[in-house]
């Protein structure tokens, strides 16, 4: 009877324990041919992005190389599918061939960038529309 009662416990607390999510990864490969319309940059690069659901944190980190001129900006950009525009959501800071940082998002954000309806975008002097964009998929 006392296994019993010592089991009927252990799942009493077990149940009640919240539960946790899984962090969230997105990846995106930053080409010029992603970019609408084609910037026909032949530079590349990828960006790599966390998520935790739970405190609707993400950090990101990534890298490009083959400008042929200068950074002028990058951006998270939202929502928009493959081959569709929207507007910036959220500067990031990119120089040098590399960048990352962190942000916490709203829900609607969250909802959105683990739909795969984000994209970064990466902008220059000769391409001020954008040079690179990667569209950021889940990968697990």
């Amino acid at each position: 009877m006392a296994s019993i009662c010592s089991a009927a416990a252990l799942a009493l607390v077990l149940s009640a324990a919240p539960a946790m999510a899984k962090t969230v990864m997105l990846r995106g490969d930053l080409t010029g041919g992603a970019v609408n319309p084609p910037s026909g940059s032949k530079a590349s690069g990828e960006i790599e992005v966390k998520l935790d659901p739970d405190t609707k944190k993400i950090t990101w980190k990534g890298h490009y190389q083959g400008l042929r001129s200068e950074e002028t900006a990058a951006h998270f950009h939202g929502p928009a599918g493959p081959g569709q525009n929207a507007a910036p959501v959220l500067p990031v800071d990119a120089a040098n061939g590399k960048f990352e940082g962190e942000a916490t998002l709203d829900a609607k954000q969250v909802e959105q960038l683990e739909n795969g309806r984000w994209y970064f975008n990466l902008h220059t002097d000769k391409h001020p529309d954008g040079a690179l964009r990667g569209q950021l998929m889940r990968v697990r």
